[in-house]
């Protein structure tokens, strides 16, 4: 199997992300993005409308895959059955490129501000996206929001295990989000 070549996103992704390790995200310019990456400033903003988008970028594709899954998911599916097919839906996105990106995303993340409150929007948007696929389905807004949080803490949970894990594996990030999914609906059976 050849080398995964990136195209001229995942480029600039991965020069963003390596750029706020070293330097910092406010030290980061897009100029230095783009040449990191071997393109024009032009080619980032025609993918990018700032920098802080740039680790987003799969935000709406989650939020579809997730909202997709749920509302393909069997009719009497209660709402962490649907969750679970979204979770399912949404790990198609989780390729190579998403584990190797991981810790590097999570240490830019960490020393930034900006970044940390950029990172809670995307959760709070794909949570969002689960409920209103949810609600779709006739679910009461009370519970497919609690199922929406509960699948957002899964996928977060099921995200940190998989990108930590041997990154040799072809293990499946689906995987990681079911049993996540199920290990919080235990828990909260716990709380009685």
């Amino acid at each position: 199997m050849g080398r995964w070549e990136p195209g001229a996103r995942e480029r600039l992704v991965l020069a963003a992300v390596d750029l706020f390790t070293e330097q910092g995200y406010d030290a980061t310019t897009v100029a230095q993005i783009a040449e990191r990456a071997g393109v024009t400033k032009s080619t980032f903003f025609r993918h990018f409308p700032d920098k802080r988008e740039l680790l987003v970028a799969g935000q709406e594709t989650l939020s579809r895959l997730l909202a997709e899954g749920i509302a393909e998911a069997p009719g009497d599916a209660g709402p962490l059955e649907a969750v679970a097919a979204g979770l399912e839906r949404a790990s198609t996105a989780m390729g190579p490129m998403s584990r190797e990106l991981a810790p590097r995303l999570k240490a830019a993340v960490a020393a930034s501000a900006e970044l940390q409150e950029r990172d809670a929007l995307k959760t709070v948007s794909l949570a969002a996206a689960m409920t209103n696929a949810l609600i779709a389905r006739g679910i009461p807004d009370p519970t497919a929001a609690l199922a929406s949080e509960m699948g957002v803490l899964a996928f977060k949970r099921a995200f940190a295990q998989w990108s930590e894990g041997d990154r040799a594996a072809e293990d499946e990030f689906a995987g990681y989000a079911l049993a996540a999914l199920d290990e919080l609906r235990a828990a909260s059976a716990s709380l009685g």
